[in-house]
């Protein structure tokens, strides 16, 4: 049976450790070229003509992927923290969201711990990397991020003409002017990708971490009141706000 003393042992570890990876996290998703990716190729405008390699670049950083891995850190501190204030008090009430008990019984201290860390995860949440306005985005289930829908451009490629500014006489050659031409060689057709976010998904979860707020805090005022029992409450949080 885990004692008190084991959990305080390791809960500081725990709390830096978390720490340090969600703020590498949070780095990450500030990066645009760790979020961008493109996908080009080529096609001369004939048989003859030069041909060129394809040219991509891929998304290194995924919103989604690191929503995940956030939930997957943090429920450690989560869990952790939630054994030692179980333990610690007998003040409790239940958490609610929309009619529903989310969490049952819970200590005022990790009440507390809830509204310190619903704070930085709404701070995190609106940070999300939201997609760019200015394109169309679909999903594109083969790349697992969003891309936009391909784009032609023309390649053109400067061609040297002859102009004859005077014919040639038994006295003198000809006058001729070289001038360049520009000439369409070829197509390129690009398709751009990111691993941003939906405006309407981080909305979403921006109001799931505001509902959750206002529950705990109904739940703290309405809360008044060994061996311990190992506690699992960041996989329901998590399971709730990132769902």
């Amino acid at each position: 049976m885990t004692r008190l003393n084991q959990i305080v042992a390791v809960e500081k570890g725990i709390k830096s450790r978390s720490f340090q990876e969600l703020t590498e996290a949070h780095h990450a998703l500030q990066k645009s070229s760790l979020l961008s990716g493109i996908s080009r190729t080529y096609r001369p405008k004939d048989e003859e003509g030069e041909q060129l390699p394809p040219e991509s670049t891929k998304v290194q950083v995924k919103g989604e992927e690191t929503i995940r891995q956030t939930a997957a850190i943090l429920t450690k501190l989560f869990d952790v923290t939630a054994t030692k204030d179980w333990a610690n008090c007998v003040a409790k009430a239940d958490v609610k969201v929309d009619g529903t008990t989310l969490l049952e019984g819970v200590p005022v201290s990790y009440l507390l711990f809830l509204e310190k860390q619903l704070a930085d995860l709404l701070t995190f949440v609106r940070k999300l990397p939201v997609l760019d306005a200015a394109e169309s985005w679909n999903y594109d289930a083969s790349a697992d991020c969003w891309a936009t829908d391909p784009v032609q451009t023309v390649r053109t490629k400067k061609i040297p003409r002859n102009h004859v500014k005077a014919e040639a006489t038994e006295k003198h050659p000809a006058q001729v002017e070289v001038y360049y031409e520009d000439v369409t060689v070829g197509y390129w057709k690009t398709v751009k990708f990111s691993g941003a976010l939906p405006a309407k998904r981080i909305n979403e979860l921006v109001e799931r971490v505001e509902k959750l707020q206002q529950a705990v805090k109904f739940a703290r005022e309405e809360a008044n009141n060994a061996e311990i029992t190992q506690q699992k409450a960041g996989e329901k949080i998590f399971g709730y706000l990132f769902a």
